[in-house]
Order: structure tokens, then sequence, then C-alpha cells
């Protein structure tokens, strides 16, 4: 059974624009109205509405996590849809409502039971929604690998993704792809078949092969700046193809250590608002308490972010996307371009036409949180959870 409810008096990060002194009214799991303070007293609600005052709380839509790897010691590694659960039940605390679980290559056994253990977790959650799955791999530059291993990768070979695609169930929705491989247009050519969206990451490609990757719709960079070719001034590399580009989407990672505060302050200025997207890239490890750390089946250490103890390798962030919200905030953008980053421009990215927006008929995925970025009450399919107020 979903609530009804009215949440007021609050400041609304819409996705379209900032709104003062607003009312949210929750209904049969979705947005039934949105509307100004000075009309709650007009409105008509049945008997069994709570009404609710944030006391001028921000209120957006549901935080969106469109590439993570685990939290709370739980991870996409542990070949366990049970683990999967728990990543759902612990986002909702820190504002998410939708995630796309992220598998790190592997060899194809494992692989195949990373894919099973999510698909078989999906549509039995309880807290944040299971999209589908972002495969990080296998078809990646060796040059270019960050924290995976050799062992893990593979040349292009469709086979190989044939058998990916039907152990999914045809979940798998998007997928971190090296242009340059030979035999990537031919793989390219079979993801937009199955509607899997393709991302430019751990790419080692020159500027011409990024172009080469546009014409067959990899349109989406993955952890911008992290893992691939950087600008050179007779090559601007895949860094390069995502400034000179305006039509091309990007991951950032808001950490402050994978990328300095003040690039993203300077990307702002060269690419459209809908184009730039936050990620955590969250480990296994990311608020989990303890001397020994795991992620990938390696040891790591925490120093704001993850390093993999035996070479000190960035292996991924300890971000949350709440703090990659409030991150951002601090370094100059508007508390509305942070929301479009965190919830509505992956909403677009990934075609979810009812997420994204405070609207009427958008699902009742919402997130309170007051100036300060404390979480104080997320709201999925209409429930209200974790509340504070």
């Amino acid at each position: 059974m979903s609530e009804t409810f009215c949440l007021h008096n609050a400041t609304l990060l819409t996705g379209f624009s900032i709104m003062e002194k607003c009312a949210v009214y929750i209904k049969n799991r979705k947005i039934a109205d949105v509307f100004k303070e000075e009309r709650l007293t007009q409105k008509q609600f049945s008997p069994d509405t709570k009404i609710i005052d944030v006391n001028n709380a921000y209120i957006s839509p549901g935080f969106i996590d469109t590439h993570i790897h685990g939290i709370g010691g739980f991870g996409t590694d542990d070949q366990s849809s049970d683990s999967i659960l728990k990543m759902s039940e612990l986002l909702l605390e820190y504002g998410v409502t939708s995630f796309i679980p992220t598998l790190y290559a592997a060899k194809e056994e494992q692989l195949i039971n990373n894919i099973r253990a999510v698909t078989s977790a999906m549509g039995k959650e309880t807290g944040a929604k299971i999209l589908g799955i972002h495969l990080e791999g296998p078809f990646i530059s060796p040059e270019r690998l960050g924290v995976q291993t050799p062992d893990s990768i593979s040349p292009v070979d469709i086979d190989l993704m044939k058998r990916l695609w039907e152990a999914s169930d045809g979940k798998i929705i998007n997928m971190t792809v090296a242009p340059e491989l030979k035999g990537m247009r031919e793989l390219a050519l079979y993801c937009i078949k199955k509607g899997i969206i393709l991302q430019a990451g751990h790419t080692n490609a020159t500027y011409e092969q990024m172009v080469e990757g546009m014409q067959v719709r990899i349109m989406h960079i993955t952890h911008l700046f992290n893992a691939m070719s950087r600008i050179h001034h007779r090559n601007p590399g895949a860094v390069g193809a995502a400034f000179i580009h305006p039509e091309l989407s990007c991951e950032l990672i808001a950490d402050g250590i994978h990328i300095d505060p003040n690039l993203i302050k300077m990307l702002v200025q060269f690419k459209p608002a809908d184009k730039l997207v936050l990620i955590t890239d969250s480990l296994k490890p990311t608020k989990q308490k303890g001397d020994i750390l795991y992620a990938n089946g390696e040891e790591v250490y925490l120093d704001k972010c993850f390093y993999r103890k035996s070479d000190n390798v960035i292996a991924g962030s300890s971000l949350t996307m709440i703090d990659g919200v409030k991150n951002l905030i601090s370094w100059g953008l508007s508390p509305d371009l942070a929301i479009k980053m965190a919830s509505t421009n992956p909403a677009r990215l990934m075609n979810l036409k009812n997420k994204g927006f405070l609207a009427p008929g958008y699902d009742a995925d919402l997130v309170i949180f007051n100036k300060e970025c404390d979480i104080l009450g997320t709201v999925i399919n209409g429930n209200r959870q974790h509340f504070k107020i």
C-alpha cells in the first residue's frame, strides 16, 4: 500500500527550475500535483492525507546512480542477489531511488554469475529500484585498465557478447567499451539492436576513433578524465572529444579526487547542462567499517577515495550521491544544476520516461534534504523512508 500525503513549505528543485514555497502532493505512487504554498488551504485532500511541513527544505526527484559497484560491504562482485538487494536498501539512506549495478570485467564464468545475481534480484528490491545492468568491460583497452586486471578483459567477441546478453535475460542496459578496438563497429550495431547504451571508457582512443565511435552511437563517456586518452595539442583524445562535441554526455565523479573541482567548473562552461551526469563509482567498502577492506577481490585502503593496497592505484570512489550533490554546490554550481546532474540527466540518458522530474504524473520517487545536504527523508514508489521530519 502506498501512502497519500502532501509535503509543503518546500523549495522544489524540479528538474525544470527552482520553485520556492511550494508543495508536492503524492497519491497512488505518483506525483499527483505540484503547487504554490498559498493554494494549500484551497486544495481538496482525501481524509487519510497526511500534511507534512518540511520547513523550507529542498525536495528533488530521487537520485539515479548509473555507475555504482557497491556500498556498506555489499557489492556487485559478490555473485549474490542478496548483496544487490542489500545495496538497494542502503541506497535509500543517501537519497538514491534508482540505480544500475555496475560489473567490472571478469572471466566469463564469474561475469555471468555476477550478471545472474543482478537479474535474479530485479523485481524483489524493497529499496532503490534496479534499472538494469551496466557492464564496465570486458571490451576495454589494456592500456587504460585503471584498477581492472589484464586477465579479465577481452578483444571484441560477438559470440561472448551474445552469451552475456542471454545470461542477463535482456537486462544489460549500458556498457562501457573502448571505441578503438577492432570489431567495435560490429559490436555497436549488435548493441543498438538490443537497446544497450554504449559508453566510451577505459579507452586509449584517438580523437578520430572517438568520432568513429559516435557514428555508431557511442555517445556517452564513462567517468570523464579517468582511464582514458587525454588532451594533446596534436591529438585531442577522448577527453578532447568530450569538450569539442556538445552532443557527447559524460559521467563525473564529484569526490574532489578523481577530478579537480576547477575542471568540473570549467566543464560546466563548455558542456550543455543536460549532458553532465553525476555518478558515484562507489565500491563495496563505501560506508563500511573495518580495518581490512576489499573491492573486486583485492585489498584496498581509504584515503578520501579507495586505493589498491598493492600498488596505490586509485580503485574507485567512496562517494554517495548526496555527498556528490553537496560537493557540486560547495564548488559553486547551483543546486538546480546539481540536481539535474544527479537525477534529471541520468533519467533522460537512460530513457526513463516517468523519473527525473517533479511534475504531475511522474513516479513518486523523491528526496528531501536541508541546505547542509543532510538527508531528511526519501520517498520511493510513494512511500516514505528514513524520515526525520
